[in-house]
């Protein structure tokens, strides 16, 4: 079984024969899964800028933060234009990637998306205050990235990707940013219109979100994502949501960040691939292990392969 049937078959709960795992941004060649993206939020010579036109601030090797919002006001919302869909060096590099990974599963990456490209562009607080006080203006922000990410994902149509991925925070430690009946009002029909023509391209939906978001995952479900990536694991109780989610999505998680991964041992880590495997997969599929290498914030080569170890080792069928 190669590494494209046993993702798909993980994704549709029909026996892969071990659990996918994805390596983000190393050891390319031994992933099950291979990110290309599709928009350029880390582009330059230093890697700083956005098509959109923000700047990231590094001070370490992180990913930075952008350094100011472009839309001094909502004002300025009427004469900023998104970047264009159609650039001809958008998907330049696919067949490329395709060719020298012919086996793999694909995922179109968007990099950062929708409420997150909103809080970077008019800043977080003032897109917060939007939603509630300035709400024609916020619609119209909106309505400019998720329609840009449209014309981007129908872009994708017949390319060989498996997947779109989006990349959206929406949670803190304990709950979500904005009510979850906010999110439910603005944000859920416009990510269903996304999902539905993914669908629509014969491709799968892939949602990375940080935080704690339990109070949305049945809405995400409902409007068709495929691949959960939870990637903060240490913020959820796994066993009650692999009570209650389990067998419903092809959730895709690390082994946490803020703790295990970092500080814990070879021991530890092994534990809690086991508890993530257990109890979010299934006989059938629905898990994929999630590694990336974060020597930026901690992470120890050691534990870096430990992790990569601890989900093969309990991802036999």
């Amino acid at each position: 079984m190669n590494a494209l049937e046993r993702v798909k078959r993980a994704i549709r709960f029909k026996k892969p024969d071990r659990i996918p795992i994805l390596l983000y941004n190393r050891d390319f060649d031994i992933s099950d899964i291979i990110i290309t993206e599709v928009v350029s939020h880390w582009g330059g010579e230093n890697k700083d800028i956005s098509e959109w036109g923000f700047v990231w601030e590094k001070h370490d090797a992180t990913m930075g933060q952008p350094s100011e919002p472009l839309l001094k006001n909502w004002e300025s919302l009427n004469s900023f234009e998104a970047p264009d869909p159609c650039e001809p060096a958008r998907f330049s590099r696919v067949s490329e990637t395709m060719k020298k990974y012919n086996d793999k599963y694909h995922v179109a990456s968007m990099g950062l998306t929708g409420f997150t490209i909103m809080t970077i562009l008019r800043g977080f607080s003032d897109t917060l205050e939007g939603l509630y006080d300035e709400r024609e203006y916020a619609e119209a922000l909106a309505d400019m990235v998720f329609g840009f990410e449209e014309q981007v994902i129908e872009g994708c149509r017949g390319l060989g990707f498996g997947a779109v991925g989006f990349f959206d925070d929406w949670g803190t430690q304990s709950g979500m940013i904005i009510s979850p009946q906010m999110w439910r009002d603005f944000f859920k029909p416009r990510y269903k219109k996304q999902f539905d023509l993914v669908h629509d391209c014969g491709m799968d939906v892939y949602f990375h979100c940080c935080g704690q978001i339990e109070s949305i995952i049945p809405d995400l479900i409902e409007i068709g994502v495929d691949i959960l990536n939870l990637s903060q694991p240490n913020v959820f109780n796994i066993q009650e949501l692999g009570e209650v989610y389990r067998g419903k999505v092809c959730f895709l998680c690390p082994i946490s960040y803020q703790t295990t991964s970092l500080a814990g041992t070879k021991e530890d880590i092994y534990a809690e691939a086991k508890s993530l495997v257990n109890n979010l997969g299934t006989g059938d599929g629905g898990f994929i292990g999630y590694v990336e290498e974060y020597a930026s914030i901690g992470l120890s080569d050691e534990n870096y392969n430990n992790c990569i170890n601890a989900f093969r080792e309990h991802g036999k069928y």
